[in-house]
């Protein structure tokens, strides 16, 4: 374990981004960690996982800790469920495929979703009608000033849509080292987003198994969205806005293509990507900053873009869209 100075934090973010760090250092377990609290002072910490949520807009002035506990263990099982636990620094991915390979289901529509298990549900992580509150069980998260291990319940997470209490009112105060999820013995797919059904039907797929449906998952997100290994980017920009019933039936007399979701509690889910395309932004370039071709709610950084120029035609895209549809978008990237 050593503690470097003046570090590029660019090989440690999918946007690519160049800025540095005061101080950086990765730890592998709790001990490392709290030795590095130990022997470090600086008032500002940052904590980084796999780097797929974060635009960089300038250097940091402080210590970024490179969270790379990793382990996936099976905690217990009862009749129905397996209860797996993995350190925070596995990837998310091969975590997603590692059960899916023991047939422990649950976790197949959220295949491919980049970053790591410790940014599952500190984002709430969803896709194709899964979220990770759907299999949480619980977590452990290092408290930075107490220096000690607390256990976060479903109900302390305080889960929303693409929301949780470690960025409310927890934010930079704990560090999640592992997650604990309960997964399913016998299957219970979920296929009620359209696009899941359609790609499977392609594949020629007859019998619905995990796998099937997480290779559809794929499938969808590599046609859609850019590989951060090639274009750099963050995933999905904005979260999708929700309004109220009458605001969408008047919404809808003005732009009759609107694409809307009926949620739990009675308001409309809006698709950002179609509102961003209506506004003329999808493909979108200045410079090496853009807006995806394939789709609208990724900004991409098609090589030396800086987090400011991300960030400032984030700014524009957030203020075309209220002007033409009234409505308020909300960057899902965690702007640092």
């Amino acid at each position: 374990m050593k503690i470097l100075q003046n570090i590029s934090l660019k090989p440690f973010n999918t946007f690519g981004i160049d800025v540095r760090a005061k101080y950086f250092c990765q730890f592998d377990n709790t001990d490392e960690l709290s030795e590095i609290l130990l022997n470090n002072s600086e008032d500002s910490k940052l904590v980084l996982g796999g780097g797929s949520n974060v635009l960089f807009i300038k250097d940091i002035d402080g210590i970024v800790l490179k969270n790379e506990i990793k382990g996936i263990e099976l905690i217990k099982e009862d009749a129905q469920y397996v209860y797996i636990k993995a350190g925070a620094g596995e990837n998310w991915n091969r975590f997603v495929q590692y059960t899916l390979q023991r047939n422990w289901q649950g976790l197949e529509n959220l295949s491919l979703i980049p970053g790591n298990v410790g940014a599952a549900p500190m984002q709430n992580i969803g896709a194709y009608g899964a979220e990770i509150k759907d299999f949480f069980y619980e977590l452990e998260a290092f408290h930075l000033q107490e220096k000690k291990i607390f256990a976060f319940s479903l109900n302390d997470c305080a889960f929303s849509y693409r929301e949780s209490v470690f960025k409310t009112k927890l934010k930079n105060k704990f560090v999640i080292l592992n997650v604990t999820l309960r997964l399913n013995k016998s299957p219970k797919f979920n296929t009620s987003y359209g696009a899941i059904n359609e790609e499977l039907d392609q594949m020629g797929v007859t019998e619905l198994t995990a796998q099937k449906i997480s290779l559809a998952v794929m499938n969808i997100r590599r046609s859609k969205l850019p590989d951060p290994a090639e274009i750099g980017n963050a995933g999905s920009f904005f979260k999708n806005p929700s309004v109220d019933i009458a605001e969408f039936d008047e919404l809808k007399k003005k732009f009759p293509a609107i694409i809307g979701h009926k949620n739990i509690n009675g308001t409309v889910k809006l698709a950002a990507g179609w509102l961003i395309e209506q506004c003329g932004w999808k493909g979108f370039r200045r410079g090496d900053a853009g807006c995806h071709s394939q789709q609208a709610l990724v900004l991409v950084n098609y090589g030396k873009a800086t987090g400011k120029e991300i960030y400032d035609l984030s700014e524009e895209i957030l203020q075309s869209v209220r002007k033409k549809f009234g409505v308020k978008l909300e960057r899902e990237v965690n702007v640092i």
